[in-house]
């Protein structure tokens, strides 16, 4: 087997998961946050300020999912029947909020079905996100190279302070958000969240960074072992700098600074687990060779995905430059 064909298809998917998450992360907190305001004016201004972004933004979940089917079709075998509830719940989450998004105009002012299925969804399909990250990080049950465990494995307390993490990082880049795009009343109202979320993240990154290496050998090792130690400590030292840089420009009233601050954030703790597990995709057990396809296939369906790559950025880069700058209360693109 070609070594390098699962490390090129681990790499696209990935930086897929990783787009999915910053790009949809901030719409998805935008449902997150409807449940802190009643006023109409706030929840239209949340929903407009991605309107042009949102079902675009679902483009990466779709590259992220395919690709594992795809070039890590063992992989995907025992990671679907391990974490079938809670993708199940994700994917009808992420309907009903799709659906809503439409629906709420047209329904007004008989829209608060709508304001509840957008705001149920988006808590929803965030929460069950971090459950399956929680339930893969902490190991599926694997014999015989099948899936050897119970449909509630992943009804434990890791995945669920996963879920809550999940849930608190996409209200705070969904508060980053609207501070960045957004005037007066909605904006101020997004600042003063803003740091109560930070809080949240910083206190879940902290459980989730102890949890880890004091219940998973297999971590504590590859963190804590020399010489390994000597330069992996600069990641969460790095990562509590952004915290302190974003709770700063949240003070200081900068509408830029705290958004890309929590995309570092999002991108450095992204960085911490995928150092903690590579290369393991089914951990503790099958690697990324363990669980490949063969390299015919992988090399098939890398020949159309590598030429699709630069046509997604590129639409992506076109719509964000087209909507730049901050969104005028009352404006709306639905």
């Amino acid at each position: 087997m070609e070594w390098y064909l699962p490390i090129i298809w681990a790499g696209l998917i990935a930086t897929a998961v990783a787009l999915y998450v910053i790009l949809d992360g901030f719409d998805l907190g935008m449902g997150i946050l409807f449940p802190t305001t009643r006023e109409e004016a706030r929840r239209d201004e949340m929903m407009n300020s991605v309107a042009p972004f949102w079902d675009g933004n679902e483009t990466w979940l779709v590259l992220g999912g395919g690709g594992l089917w795809v070039a890590f079709p063992h992989a995907y075998a025992v990671i679907m029947p391990a974490l079938y509830l809670p993708v199940i719940v994700m994917l009808l989450a992420l309907i009903f909020r799709g659906v809503s998004f439409e629906f709420r105009w047209v329904a007004k002012p008989r829209h608060r079905m709508w304001d509840l299925a957008f705001s149920g969804g988006s808590i929803v399909a965030a929460f069950a996100q971090g459950v399956i990250l929680g339930g893969l990080l902490q190991g599926i049950r694997v014999e015989n190279r099948e899936f050897a465990g119970g449909a509630f494995d992943w009804l434990a307390p890791f995945p669920l302070l996963c879920g809550v993490g999940v849930v608190a990082g996409y209200g705070l880049i969904g508060c980053c958000w609207l501070i960045m795009k957004t005037h007066g009343p909605t904006a101020d109202h997004a600042r003063r969240l803003a740091p109560l979320f930070l809080a949240a993240v910083g206190i879940c990154a902290a459980l989730v960074s102890i949890w880890t290496p004091a219940s998973f050998g297999r971590i504590a090792d590859r963190w804590f072992s020399t010489p390994n130690i000597y330069f992996l400590w600069l990641l969460p030292a790095a990562t509590a700098g952004l915290f302190l840089l974003a709770w700063h420009g949240m003070r200081r009233g900068r509408t830029a600074l705290p958004f890309f601050c929590t995309i570092g954030i999002f991108l450095l703790c992204y960085a911490g687990l995928a150092i903690s597990n590579f290369p393991y995709l089914v951990p503790p057990t099958l690697t990324v060779w363990d669980t490949a396809a063969v390299p015919a296939s992988q090399i098939f369906v890398l020949i159309g995905t590598l030429p699709l790559l630069p046509m997604i950025l590129g639409y992506t880069v076109f719509v964000y430059w087209t909507f730049r700058g901050k969104l005028k209360e009352g404006e709306g693109y639905h």
